[in-house]
């Protein structure tokens, strides 16, 4: 199989190459930057330029792959490559619903409406940007040549977000003497991670096999304590994980989800409670394999805090708070 994947030097580009590589296949890279995997083949060009498909609109791609988050980006794409590809797969998020506070949710769910703009304003358009992309993807390629992918949370090795890597890094590196880890008290709410590695091999062989369709592709639900006690036992954590109540929390300016002074995965709007619950039964049956949640945190213990997460200063500060004794 011959792919053109646009972009493939951050994170997610990177495996998909990777896998592509190791199945055998050819990759070409269109991109800014220049770090993509070795063995693929670089194109460098900018997708802001009218030109930019331009060294590889004479090829002939069995596919091409994109992720990207403009509009704009993506419809240039597809009126540039709709006649010199056999199909177009499009890696979008289920960001695209158009809420997030009920259970199960399957591709059929509604969707938020498309940004008509080319380029988001801010992260508050992600969403709205991204329906539009898969618009102009279906649009442009047709449904029976265009699969269309809405992950969920990513996580795994090279997660820079911190979502996945906070707590196995958390439980290995205590903030304080007596080992404790301060965790949201909140052990029912669901939690659910797809490894980067397994996302970017369906990916690859959905690909190569033409499938077509849209699918979410998301980690199996596990409720929260079950997700913690995985990161902890990776790391080999024996000290206390001290719950905070979701209110104490929020009063003290510990938010949910990622970014820092948060409490990655653990969720502090009850509206958004579904993010965690997508279906992947449709993608499951279409060939997603998901490997072991021990292995993806297993493989995420850094060295270094992540960019998510409580400092030690803040995680010493609250637990002090918390428990007057001392932590």
């Amino acid at each position: 199989m011959r792919m053109l994947l646009l972009g493939g030097t951050a994170w997610l580009g990177r495996e998909i190459t990777r896998s592509a590589l190791d199945a055998g296949h050819e990759v070409t890279c269109l991109a800014r930057g220049t770090d993509v995997v070795d063995g693929a083949r670089l194109v460098r060009a900018d997708r802001e330029d009218p030109a930019a498909y331009s060294p590889v609109a004479e090829e002939q791609w069995d596919v091409v792959v994109d992720v990207s988050r403009q509009p704009g980006q993506v419809r240039s794409a597809v009126a540039a490559l709709a006649p010199r590809a056999d199909r177009f797969v499009f890696v979008s998020t289920c960001s695209v619903y158009a809420t997030h506070d009920a259970g199960g949710q399957n591709e059929d769910a509604p969707t938020l409406a498309p940004l008509d703009a080319d380029a988001m304003a801010s992260l508050e358009e992600y969403g709205h940007a991204k329906v539009a992309c898969e618009q102009a993807v279906i649009g442009g390629f047709g449904a029976g040549r265009s699969l269309v992918i809405r992950p969920g949370l990513i996580g795994g090795p090279g997660d820079g977000s911190g979502r996945s890597t906070y707590w196995p890094w958390r439980f290995a590196h205590p903030s304080n003497e007596a080992g404790a880890v301060l965790i949201p008290d909140a052990p029912d709410q669901p939690a659910a991670v797809i490894d980067v590695r397994d996302l970017a091999d369906w990916i690859v062989r959905g690909a190569a096999a033409g499938l077509a369709g849209v699918f979410n592709a998301t980690g199996d639900v596990v409720t929260l304590a079950e997700h913690l006690r995985v990161a902890r036992d990776a790391a080999g954590h024996e000290g206390a994980a001290v719950a905070a109540p979701a209110d104490w929390l929020v009063a003290h300016e510990v938010h949910g989800w990622a970014g820092p002074r948060s409490l990655p995965i653990w969720l502090d709007d009850a509206a958004d409670i579904g993010i965690h619950l997508h279906s992947n039964e449709r993608a499951k049956a279409a060939g997603l394999l998901l490997r072991p949640l021990s292995e993806t945190l297993g493989d995420v213990i850094v060295p270094d805090k992540p960019a998510s997460g409580l400092t030690d200063e803040e995680e010493r500060a609250l637990l002090s708070e918390l428990l007057p004794s001392g932590a």
